[in-house]
């Protein structure tokens, strides 16, 4: 810990005023950025499939639940205002259950057991696929 001290202290003794101005408008600028460009972007409809087929296209703006059903039963969608979730499925491991309130455009819950899905649409969507 000490060599630390002793080379933050042999830098400190170059840097000017305006360095230390430089640098916080820097870091000021990369925080901006990923508060602006990494998000999901507000979705703007659910889109509801049931066996690959598109069941229904809700709007995020009225609440309201939607029953789907699929070959192992019914699957219980819940739509809020700029949110939606799988409140329920038949599914025996309930991965879309436990996936919670999507919020961001590109977001999906599958239900893939019962052949239901949810995914938010919207005019910027957040693709995690290509960003690898």
């Amino acid at each position: 810990m000490t060599a630390l001290r002793v080379w933050l202290a042999a830098w400190a003794r170059h840097l000017k005023a305006g360095d230390l101005l430089v640098l916080a408008l820097a870091a000021a600028a990369c925080g901006a950025s990923v508060l602006a460009l990494w998000q999901g972007g507000r979705p703007d409809k659910a889109i509801i499939r049931a066996g690959g087929k598109v069941f229904l296209e809700v709007d995020l703006g009225t609440p309201r639940i939607v029953e789907v059903p699929g070959p192992l039963g019914q699957t219980r969608i819940e739509i809020q205002p700029g949110r939606a979730r799988v409140a329920a499925d038949p599914g025996p491991r309930q991965y879309c259950v436990r996936q919670g309130w999507l919020a961001s455009a590109g977001a999906v819950a599958i239900c893939a057991p019962n052949q239901v899905s949810l995914a938010l649409a919207g005019r910027n969507a957040h693709y995690d696929s290509l960003s690898y």
